[in-house]
């Protein structure tokens, strides 16, 4: 059997004008949060099992990537029937963090404000946009309980994405707001149990896609009682454009939503407009969910018109990093779509390279180039490397107008060919 060439289904190569468009939106997601005061982590690529486990990361969950047992242990594991795998790559990057956090906390300053870039698995359906494995983005506020935190994220990440897509003429975008709490006031004022609200969200979040006719049915064939879905659907018709937080929950009933939720989120939205460019939309959206089970308070999301996914994403998750650490830790994060912002970026770009941004010069050397010369060659390269110039220095090839044709295509604007005297 022969060597495969192509990556695995859902992982990808990166040409060195792919990597110079990704290393340019990771420096601009660097640069500005460095404003905000985030400071940059790691944490590693795998993490225990039950970790990732722990029924925090709702669908995610089922599209874990689990890594067997190594030696010894996996011997024992085979000879006694044991479970095989003792962890798993990691499906995003705020289950890490909570163990990090946890694991660091004396030495980290309250609030911390973490940056967070790096490779996440999901054993997925490959499809534009989503890969099994891909790069996330994730900035949070730890150890902060007030609505800053949120008011921080939101206007952090939309200054971040305007001065990434007016680089391809892209300046309007939608911030969703909504908060878990009123999405569970709406399902108990229904009817539902709270045990199941896991479910009827992870349901209600497919509205986008098979709308409110979809949910009915799908809550339905969940075993769920035909009235309590009535009820439950008929509050998402009294949505109309540009409604307020305050005016939709008075609608579903003044004793379903607490008015300190209410006042939470109006302060929110009234804070962060005049923060961010008056061409990103603001909105109060009742009807979204986020998938995750372990957010508590405050949830957002960030869409494009024209696609079909959010670019970011991430809400207030006030519970999570207690089950790590003992003790009640606020938390509040966004996590940023970067593979669907380069999707984006090369749609844009069409077949034209992301320009370097700095002058290229190629030196092609003729193959009876002396050594001498050649020792010239190289101290003028150096020259004008030391003047901010990119230079390759080159042997001149048989076919010196298809080896300029493709440096032209990496970038390269001037060409200096080295003949002997």
């Amino acid at each position: 059997m022969g060597f495969i060439k192509t990556p695995i289904k859902g992982m990808n190569d990166f040409l060195p004008s792919d990597m110079r468009l990704r290393e340019h939106v990771i420096n601009m997601i660097k640069e500005t949060y460095a404003t905000y005061g985030f400071s940059l982590i790691e944490t590693p690529v795998m993490e225990h099992l039950g970790n990732l486990t722990g029924k925090q990361g709702g669908e995610n969950e089922k599209l874990i990537f689990p890594v067997m047992k190594r030696g010894a242990d996996l011997q024992r594991a085979i000879e006694n029937g044991g479970e095989l795998a003792d962890s798993a790559l990691r499906y995003d990057l705020t289950v890490p963090l909570s163990r990090y956090y946890a694991n660091n906390q004396a030495v980290l300053t309250t609030p911390f404000k973490s940056l967070q870039i790096g490779n996440v698995f999901r054993a997925d359906r490959p499809q534009k946009g989503r890969f099994r494995q891909f790069t996330q983005c994730d900035i949070d506020i730890l150890g902060d309980s007030s609505i800053l935190a949120e008011i921080e994220l939101i206007a952090a990440t939309t200054s971040m994405l305007t001065k990434i897509f007016e680089e391809v003429g892209i300046s309007r975008f939608t911030v969703h707001v909504n908060d878990r709490r009123i999405l569970k006031g709406m399902a108990k004022s229904a009817g539902f149990d709270e045990e199941s609200f896991d479910t009827v969200f992870i349901i209600l979040d497919k509205m986008d896609k098979i709308g409110i006719d979809g949910v009915k049915e799908e809550l339905v064939k969940s075993g769920f009682a035909a009235d309590a879905v009535e009820k439950y659907t008929q509050m998402f018709t009294k949505i109309t454009e540009g409604i307020s937080c305050g005016d939709f929950c008075s609608l579903i009933g003044a004793d379903a939503i607490d008015s300190s939720v209410v006042d939470s989120l109006d302060g929110i939205l009234s804070c962060v407009k005049p923060m961010i460019s008056s061409d990103v939309s603001l909105v109060f959206d009742p009807t979204l969910v986020r998938g995750m089970s372990y957010y508590t308070g405050t949830i957002f999301e960030i869409t494009i018109d024209g696609y079909n996914f959010s670019i970011a994403g991430g809400g207030r998750y006030d519970e999570m990093i207690g089950k790590f650490c003992g003790q009640k830790v606020c938390a509040c994060g966004f996590s940023i779509g970067f593979e669907r912002i380069i999707t984006i970026l090369k749609d844009k770009l069409g077949d034209k390279a992301f320009a370097r941004d700095k002058k290229c010069i190629a030196i092609l050397v003729d193959s009876k180039v002396s050594t001498d010369k050649l020792a010239d060659v190289f101290a003028e390269a150096t020259k004008l490397r030391e003047q901010g110039n990119i230079v390759t220095v080159q042997p001149l090839n048989k076919n010196a107008k298809f080896q300029i044709q493709k440096l032209e295509e990496d970038g390269y604007s001037e060409f200096r060919k080295v003949y002997n005297d």
